[in-house]
């Protein structure tokens, strides 16, 4: 059917990847149209520089009386005024991963990073190493990285790089999205529970993991994590070709001789020595995983060194907002409590001596949930001070299931740090300035915009 489409409309267009996938389409010279409740710039204007036709809000007559494709987003659900409308005309539809699966992935090297932390960073290093290498690499990947200036390109060429999200794909579809991606190297960073509003329990995720591992051909490759039992576990039935890559001595790609510097992280993989701007155990693995990646599509290890060490991180990922007095901001998407620790274990070696402050928004559908309530506090507990914000949308999960942040700060004081539950940002701000000094560091996690938080802050201060 795809053979004989010429009008693809979107529901949900302005999301950062539907977009994108619309964008391109209509650089190929398709008809798009798309639907939204939120359209504004910059996506707004940049769709509609592209010649693709926008409605704002959900109605049936949004639909093209012509379209013969339609794309329904991950955040469409059914009573969607379109949804009903496309089910009811029998019109034929698809998700976005089934789109980039048959417009932009069949047919190519594709490389896809997946794992419960980390994927956003090695997809960014992966798709710039293959970029300075001159192999003009397709790639998507959920964050902005900063060497590369946008998260997606959709160019013809023979490799693709792609964040593997292990969410589900769309209301109709419950598999996760990664299963879609027709892989042929895959790397697994990790394995742990998450995504509780779509998961049941870590077994559901595993299986997600055994679903796209047995998808991996024999001439692929799969790159799993060989220190993190999880990864190991679902790897047991694998069909393909498999290298553990880790730490331990049974690791087939050992990483070796690891040191930790203000400056960033240096280890030795290959018999080579790679240096990175990047921070922390995390961030070496995910390195190592990128470069072993490239390795095994032939880029040369010195090319592969130049490029890791020009690598300048992504969005969003302890990166600097801004400095006053001599403190620190730094905005971070972490909301899992290892991806937490970790972080704050990185600027441990980033900043030896300063003075550590938390300041957390339990935001994802795991963290308002009571799920973590006995990890936050070890994770926070990194950090010499700590700060957490109210739960947000608390109003959409049952009473006895939610986070209890005064408990997570009780047990944190307890320890003998400092310690506040502070709901609203004017309050977070007001408990932080008398007490920051220079020096500190100030490290913000939040997985959404947090009100605005680290400028406002930066003002105060």
């Amino acid at each position: 059917m795809l053979k004989d489409v010429r009008h693809i409309h979107f529901l949900g267009i302005c999301g950062t990847a539907m977009g994108a996938v619309a964008a391109a389409l209509r650089q190929r010279g398709f008809v798009v149209s798309g639907s939204d409740e939120n359209v504004y710039p910059p996506m707004s204007t940049f769709l509609e520089e592209k010649g693709v036709v926008l409605s704002h809000g959900y109605r049936p007559e949004n639909i093209p009386a012509d379209a013969e494709l339609i794309v329904v987003g991950n955040a469409i659900r059914r009573g969607n005024p379109e949804v009903e409308a496309v089910l009811n005309r029998k019109l034929y539809y698809l998700s976005l991963p089934e789109v980039l699966k048959e417009f932009f992935l069949r047919g190519r090297h594709n490389l896809v990073v997946t794992g419960t932390h980390g994927k956003t960073t090695t997809t960014s290093l992966l798709a710039w190493i293959l970029d300075c290498a001159g192999m003009e690499p397709g790639y998507m990947i959920g964050g902005i990285p900063k060497n590369l200036g946008q998260g997606c390109c959709l160019r013809d060429s023979k490799h693709f790089v792609i964040e593997g999200d292990e969410y589900d794909t769309a209301f109709f579809d419950k598999r996760s999205k990664f299963v879609h991606y027709l892989p042929e190297l895959v790397i697994v960073n990790n394995l742990e529970f998450d995504h509780a509003d779509i998961f049941d329990n870590l077994d559901a995720i595993k299986l997600s993991f055994r679903r796209l591992l047995n998808i991996v051909p024999t001439n692929g490759m799969v790159l799993l994590n060989g220190d993190d039992a999880n990864c190991v576990e679902v790897s047991k039935t694998c069909p393909a070709p498999m290298v553990e890559v880790g730490f331990s001595p049974n690791c087939g790609n050992q990483i070796r001789r690891v040191s930790y510097s203000p400056r960033g992280s240096t280890f030795t993989l290959f018999e080579t020595e790679f240096t990175t701007s990047l921070t922390g155990e995390y961030n070496v693995r995910n390195s190592a995983m990128a470069v072993a990646a490239a390795h095994f599509y032939g880029v040369p290890l010195d090319a592969i060194q130049k490029a890791v060490a020009s690598f300048q991180g992504v969005s969003r990922r302890q990166e600097m907002r801004g400095e006053t007095r001599g403190i620190k901001i730094i905005d971070d998407f972490g909301h899992h409590p290892t991806a937490i620790r970790e972080t704050l274990t990185g600027m441990r070696h980033q900043y030896p001596g300063a003075r550590l402050w938390a300041i957390f928004e339990p935001r994802s559908n795991t963290t308002r949930r009571a799920i973590f309530q006995q990890q936050l506090p070890d994770a926070l507990g990194v950090a010499d001070g700590v700060i957490l914000a109210k739960v947000a949308k608390i109003e959409q999960i049952a009473e006895n299931e939610r986070l209890n942040p005064a408990k997570v700060v009780e047990t944190i004081a307890a320890r003998g740090k400092f310690a506040f539950y502070e709901p609203e940002v004017n309050q977070i701000i007001a408990r932080l300035k008398p007490l920051a000094q220079s020096g500190d560091v100030v490290v913000i996690f939040s997985n959404g915009g947090f009100e605005g938080i680290h400028a406002r802050l930066l003002k105060e201060l």
